[in-house]
Formats: structure tokens, sequence, C-alpha cells
């Protein structure tokens, strides 16, 4: 009975890890109008131009969140985010941190009200 569950979670996380990469494609695929597969084994110059591309669809994306744009979709922000780490994960960069967390490491923020 043990080996049946172990395969009944095998197979749940493989399923869920194969419907997360189909988000990924299909966000990649109709905001930047690129395959993942292609991008991953496409050149260093061509990757990097990639990245480029993904990373204005990203900040596009960005802006519509904050605007509060009604075509704006979380699920596209994010599985745009891990495409571009993933393609810098390959590459061999570093993911960037975000500015506003390395400031402040511990989370903590100020209040608007507190300023002088």
């Amino acid at each position: 009975m043990g080996q049946f569950q172990q395969d009944a979670k095998n197979f749940g996380a493989r399923k869920q890890a194969e419907a997360a990469m189909a988000t990924r494609i299909a966000a990649l695929q109709l905001a930047c109008g690129v395959d993942l597969a292609h991008a991953l084994a496409a050149a260093p110059t061509v990757r990097l131009q990639l990245m480029g591309r993904i990373t204005r669809a990203l900040e596009r994306e960005r802006l519509r969140g904050m605007r509060r744009h009604w075509t704006y979709d979380l699920n596209r922000h994010i599985a745009l985010k891990q495409v571009l780490d993933m393609l810098r994960e390959a590459a061999g960069i570093p993911p960037k941190r975000n500015a506003a967390r390395a400031a402040k490491p511990n989370g903590a923020r100020r209040r608007r009200d507190s300023q002088p």
C-alpha cells in the first residue's frame, strides 16, 4: 500500500509541474511570441536578446498591474518572471534581487505619516 501512495504522490507532483510549465510556455508565447524550448536552446547572444524582450514584457505587465488595468493578469506576470528566471539560470546569470527588499532585508517599511 505504501508504494501505491508514493506513486500517487509522484504522479500528482509530475502533473502539477507539467501544468506549471504549460502556463509558462503559454504566457511567453502570448506575451512575446517566443517558444520556450527555442529560447532555452538558443545561442547565448540570441538568449540575451530574448531575455531583453521578456524583461520588457514583464515591465509592461508590471505597469498594467500598477495602473489596475483590466487586462492585467497576475498569473501571466508570475509566469513571465519564472521564465525569465529560468533563462537567467540557463545563461549562468544570478537572479536579480528586488531593490526594495535588498535595502531593507527584514521587510520593514517606512510609514508615510512618520516622515517629517
